[in-house]
């Protein structure tokens, strides 16, 4: 269902305002600002959940995301960028949903065996690696996990992770070098 969702409105009206004039709007009773966001946003929080979650739950809990955003969003101060406030939320409700699970004593992911199951278009084996980079994501310090995924689920180049993390290009680009040698070693484990 989510995924139905990612049809944009035109280019041109998600270029034109900036995600602070949006918030503007909603909070002055413009509830389709509200939805100018969500398509805005919506690809890189359903990517970011997608290399986080199993298949199955990916467009819940991306669904779950944008819920709390919606009820969260009056109160949304502006003290960092939406963007950077939405990233929050999404991990907030990643770690909920892997909080659930535990407590039902559920398996964190889906078995090996499931990924067979799946006909979205995908092979068996390209699932299958998709549960393996998962399961040793997990297994990563949240630096590392962090900054995997904003430059592959998120697409960002370094200079953007850079400057987002408040950190020098240097030091980023080392960063993701250890994270990236972290996960060989998961991987290869």
């Amino acid at each position: 269902m989510t995924t139905k969702y990612m049809e944009k409105p035109s280019n041109q009206v998600l270029l034109e305002t900036a995600d602070e004039a949006l918030i503007q709007q909603f909070r002055d009773g413009k509830k389709e600002a509200f939805d100018l966001l969500y398509h805005r946003h919506l690809p890189s929080v359903y990517r970011r959940v997608r290399y986080v979650i199993p298949e199955n739950d990916v467009e819940d809990v991306t669904q779950e995301v944008f819920i709390a955003a919606l009820k969260s969003l009056p109160s949304f101060r502006g003290d960092s960028k939406f963007g950077t406030w939405l990233r929050t939320l999404t991990n907030h409700k990643v770690a909920e949903f892997y909080r659930k699970r535990t407590r039902k004593q559920e398996p964190l992911l889906a078995p090996l065996s499931d990924a067979n199951a799946h006909t979205t278009g995908s092979t068996s084996k390209h699932l299958e690696e998709r549960v393996y980079i998962q399961r040793a994501l997990q297994h990563l310090p949240e630096n590392y996990r962090e900054i995997i995924l904003l430059r592959f689920a998120e697409d960002l180049q370094f200079n953007e992770i850079a400057e987002l993390t408040h950190q020098n290009l240097e030091a980023t680009k080392s960063l993701f070098r250890r994270a990236i040698a972290a996960l060989r070693t998961h991987l290869d484990d």
